[in-house]
């Protein structure tokens, strides 16, 4: 057996940014270790290429664990311990100390100053190379058994890999099934099912808007019970925008019973309730009484759509606020605070797709993200029942929890 064979191995199993920071910190507290990372692919840290606009929305400048834990539909309870460990601080400090500064933008999202994802895939690539982790491409594993106290992976083509420990950073899968190899270790898999995503109305004429933001609504699914307060963006499909998204995410696993066919209600002005809306109305009779209703609207709402709603209530532009009647204002007042609308079906957001499931978050230690079911096998990232809205919450996911588990096994290998 040669000097290397004999090396103890950790075995990190996926090449995005959960499995490069997992990697690149085992092999920098290992130096006598060999760390194999695994690709199925011929890409790595694919994602973190596209997040953010090809920006890299590295994490969110939040730095209170219960705030940010408020982020995370599937997990919460999870990362509010993990967080203890490796937060928002301790991840820009370790790219700062590489060399990579991060600005904040004002919704909180935090970018490198390049503004290219190629500076954060740079910086990991950087740390592989000078801590020898040996990354094997197209490599995908299709069983893991344990001999002893050593793994043997079986790679879909054949090759096997044997390592003392691994860490599985696989990403989520669109179906359970696609988890075989993994439950096959003893663990329960929760449905995966998608989250992030906008929500379709197909030929409905508001779609003719698209472009059209509002800065801030309260949208709400009365029937399950959600609701979400935030901007939202009206498209050529439907509606999408930050609140649109997080209300998916929240109720993904609720909207993947009924087969994405749901109702929704927007308060467009959510200041106003219906009764409070009528009263300023009543001043907007006495006080702007002479203005034309269709000329500026005292909501701040975009032009396109003020004209929109007036035409819906049977409005005509050129009607004074002193002349419109009561049968027009009821029907303005319910359109701006409880439009409701028809969804059917979903649609991916861009780049920034998460799946809600994976490996049950009972069946993994949050100290160590050491499996409780096989000693030895660690999880991070995605592929794990954790998941946050849009804004770098999955990605902090990631950094903690490959973090935690380099950590783990460094102190574990022997």
């Amino acid at each position: 057996m040669t000097e290397d064979r004999k090396r103890h191995c950790i075995v990190v199993i996926g090449g995005g940014a959960a499995g490069f920071f997992c990697a690149v910190n085992a092999a920098r507290l290992n130096p006598h270790t060999r760390v194999v990372l695994l690709e199925k692919t011929s890409k790595l840290l694919s994602k973190v290429k596209v997040s953010g606009g090809g920006r890299c929305n590295v994490t969110h400048a939040c730095f209170e664990i219960a705030e940010m834990a408020k982020r995370y539909p599937r997990g919460a309870n999870f990362v509010k311990k993990t967080f203890h460990q490796f937060f928002t601080t301790d991840t820009i400090e370790w790219f700062q100390t590489r060399g990579v500064e991060l600005k904040t933008e004002e919704d909180g999202r935090m970018f490198p100053s390049t503004n290219s994802s190629e500076t954060i895939i740079r910086c990991l690539l950087d740390e592989a190379a000078k801590y020898k982790v040996e990354i094997v491409l197209q490599a995908e594993v299709a069983e893991i058994q344990k001999h002893d106290a050593v793994f043997v992976l079986t790679l879909a083509d054949g090759r096997v890999v044997e390592g003392n420990m691994v860490c599985i950073t696989s990403g989520g899968y669109p179906k359970s099934a696609q988890f075989h190899w993994i439950s096959k270790l003893g663990h329960r898999i929760e449905e995966p099912v998608p989250s992030l995503f906008t929500f379709n109305m197909p030929a409905h004429p508001i779609t003719e808007l698209m472009g059209v933001s509002v800065a801030d609504v309260l949208i709400k699914i009365p029937a399950l019970k959600f609701k979400e307060r935030g901007p939202v963006l009206i498209t050529h499909w439907g509606f999408s925008g930050p609140a649109v998204l997080k209300l998916s995410a929240f109720a993904a696993r609720e909207l993947s019973k009924c087969d994405y066919g749901f109702s929704i209600q927007i308060n467009w002005i959510p200041e106003y309730n219906e009764e409070s809306l009528r009263g300023y109305l009543q001043e907007l009779r006495e006080s702007q009484g002479s203005v034309f209703i269709g000329s500026r609207n005292p909501f701040g709402l975009p032009h396109r759509l003020w004209q929109y709603f007036i035409q819906l209530a049977a409005i005509s532009p050129v009607t004074r606020w002193s002349e419109f009647s009561s049968k027009q204002q009821h029907q303005l007042i319910r359109i701006l605070c409880g439009d409701v609308f028809s969804i059917k079906g979903k649609t991916t957001f861009k780049e920034e797709f998460v799946t809600s499931g994976g490996v049950s978050l009972n069946e993994i230690d949050a100290n160590s993200m050491q499996s409780k079911i096989v000693p030895g096998v660690y999880f991070a990232g995605e592929v794990m029942d954790v998941d946050g809205v849009t804004g770098g919450f999955n990605f902090q996911h990631a950094w903690t929890s490959g973090y935690i588990a380099a950590v783990s096994m460094s102190k574990n290998i022997s």
